[in-house]
């Protein structure tokens, strides 16, 4: 199933200085969309002004409801999909057949010409969104379901439909062309985003290099770097902390949090690559 953030902090618990929630990302699209106008009067800018109700929905109940109306406004609303398959698919495959419906809705919706006219800047349009969720929903599960190949084509094309990559799947592309060996690739998309400083993008810097063999000199170089940007990560890969039960909802760079969320998407490349997390306790 697709991992849902469901552990919150007590109320009690005083957040780092630099650390500030905002409130959930699909309703503030809402107020977004409030701003720059409402659309144009069509059925599915009324299912997805239904949608900005439901992703701010009090209860699941209330929220499911809602879905299923915008979807009775107009069966191309790629957001309804998401929302049922978050909070109703109780197996896998019912959640790639909800995510790949709403993928499809939302292909509908933006229309083919969308598709051409607007590659390179999906996200930067809000109409836009509802389909990338769908469709990065959709690669999530085909992952889990051992359907690989066919997840990390999704998520290539949607770094080519939105390079700037605000759903961060950069970092899960990358640990995952890493598992199934696809080091040029992996090594390709780096370069991509070389300016990138954040721990997960560092650490696997250090895998690719110590993939090399003959680059182990480069490998320890790139462990120095990216025990500065996070010193806690080796611990949790090397499991000499445990790793909670449910990913952090927040991280500031440097964090526990952040080497949390960074070895939860890539221990298992870690893992593929023999030899790697004994190289990575002898060094560390």
């Amino acid at each position: 199933m697709t991992k849902k953030i469901k552990k919150k902090l007590p109320a009690n618990k005083k957040l780092p200085d630099n650390v500030i929630l905002l409130p959930r990302l699909e309703a503030m699209e809402g107020a977004m969309a409030g701003i720059f106008g409402r659309g144009k009067g069509r059925a599915i800018d009324k299912a997805q002004e239904i949608m900005y109700d439901a992703w701010d929905a009090p209860t699941s109940a209330r929220a499911i409801a809602l879905a299923r109306e915008a979807l009775d406004v107009s069966p191309d609303c790629a957001d309804a999909y998401v929302l049922l398959a978050r909070e109703t698919a109780r197996s896998l495959d019912k959640e790639i057949d909800l995510y790949r419906k709403g993928m499809e809705a939302g292909e509908r919706a933006l229309g083919k010409a969308s598709f051409k006219q607007n590659a390179g800047h999906f996200w930067g349009i809000l109409e836009t969104r509802p389909y990338m969720r769908a469709r990065a929903g959709l690669a999530e599960c085909l992952w889990e379901s051992g359907q690989h190949e066919e997840a990390v084509e999704h998520y290539q094309d949607m770094l080519r439909l939105n390079p700037n990559d605000n759903q961060g799947l950069r970092y899960i592309l990358m640990t995952h062309l890493i598992e199934l060996g696809f080091d040029e690739r992996a090594e390709e998309l780096f370069a991509q985003y070389g300016n990138d400083g954040f721990a997960s993008w560092m650490y696997s810097r250090v895998l690719l290099d110590f993939r090399k063999k003959e680059s182990l000199p480069a490998a320890s170089k790139s462990l120095k770097v990216a025990i500065k940007v996070n010193k806690h990560v080796s611990a949790y890969l090397l499991g000499h902390r445990k790793m909670p039960r449910s990913m952090p909802p927040h991280y500031s760079p440097g964090s526990e949090y952040e080497a949390i969320i960074c070895v939860n998407e890539s221990k298992a490349a870690w893992k593929a690559t023999p030899g790697a997390l004994e190289w990575l306790a002898e060094h560390t």
